[in-house]
């Protein structure tokens, strides 16, 4: 991720400071405070019908990969009420539990990704076209194989399954 060169307030240019235990830190000299790294914060799913025995896969974009509902987090929204919106925006579908899994940093979009285990109240899913091209429900093993490999879904999906014992 590139550092900050100039203050993204007043603009003037930064200088490092030693901040405590965070070691060297941009800091601006006119606003007089340390200015920490900004990336975006997204959210993703590894969605569960209510009998938990299939997991939704999408594609978008034109892209034939099987991939977990995800979307960006909004201003003054909690990764919880992004993934609410997520789902009801891009699978007409409502989250009705959902539980922490993991997070990674994705360097190419500077993007902090939360993701969850999600369980929707309907199989009964409606695609917001402009966002979503396909969408299935695959049984919980079939998953892994029709995922994505080698990206960050696949890596959630597993994670997501292997602390549930599900692989």
């Amino acid at each position: 991720m590139d550092e900050l060169n100039y203050c993204s307030v007043c603009g003037t240019r930064l200088i490092k400071k030693e901040c405590g235990d965070e070691g060297m830190v941009d800091y601006c000299t006119h606003c007089g405070c340390f200015k920490f790294p900004i990336f975006n914060s997204a959210v993703s799913m590894v969605v569960f019908n209510k009998d938990k025995d299939k997991i939704l896969l999408i594609q978008q974009y034109g892209k034939k990969d099987n991939i977990l509902v995800a979307g960006y987090i909004n201003r003054g929204e909690t990764p919880q009420e992004a993934l609410r919106r997520e789902i009801n925006e891009e699978i007409g579908v409502n989250a009705v539990s959902w539980n922490y899994n993991d997070s990674i940093y994705f360097e190419k979009s500077n993007t902090l990704i939360h993701n969850f285990v999600v369980v929707v109240d309907s199989e009964n899913f409606k695609l917001k076209q402009d966002e979503v091209d396909y969408a299935d429900w695959y049984s919980v093993p079939d998953t892994v194989k029709y995922i994505k490999p080698n990206s960050l879904a696949k890596r959630f999906l597993t994670n997501a399954l292997r602390v549930r014992g599900l692989i």
